[in-house]
């Protein structure tokens, strides 16, 4: 859901910025409109498909794919928190017919801050218990190595 929101919100900055008229003092373009970070909820979205793989099918390389995804998404939030807060603290005078878009702008950057830090705290959680998952699986295949094949055979 998070990351069908960055998309979505990243849709909504293209057609806003992409509307900016040229004035004297230019046009605003942040740095995470240029980097295209909402767009990075891709990675988001490819996570939480993985996540779901892991509850359906439950195997060593799955939860593997899965940990190393919610890594990644940690990492990729990290670094557009960074870029928001860069954005977010500097502010270049725009022409006054720019000035609407920027501002909106802006508070569309301050809520994707806040939807950074929550999927930060997602992914943690998530590659936390993909560690113990993984650990587990582990165990359980080295001390009854059969067990695991039969299970998936079944299924």
């Amino acid at each position: 859901m998070i990351g069908i929101f960055h998309v979505f919100m990243w849709y909504f900055l293209l057609i806003l910025y992409m509307g900016q008229i040229r004035g004297v003092f230019g046009t605003y373009e942040p740095i995470t409109y240029k980097a295209g970070c909402p767009l990075w909820g891709v990675i988001f979205i490819i996570a939480g498909v993985s996540i779901i793989r892991v509850a359906k099918h439950p195997t060593p390389g799955v939860i593997t794919f899965a940990l190393i995804m919610n890594i990644s998404c940690i990492i990729t939030s990290v670094i557009a928190s960074v870029l928001t807060i860069t954005e977010l603290s500097s502010f270049n005078s725009v022409s006054y017919r720019n000035y609407g878009q920027a501002k909106l702008g802006r508070e569309v950057s301050r809520i994707l801050l806040l939807s950074y830090s929550f999927e930060i705290s997602v992914a943690l959680t998530y590659a936390i218990f993909g560690c113990i998952g993984l650990v587990s699986v582990r165990v359980v295949s080295e001390s009854f190595p059969f067990q695991w094949k039969r299970k998936t055979i079944n299924k």
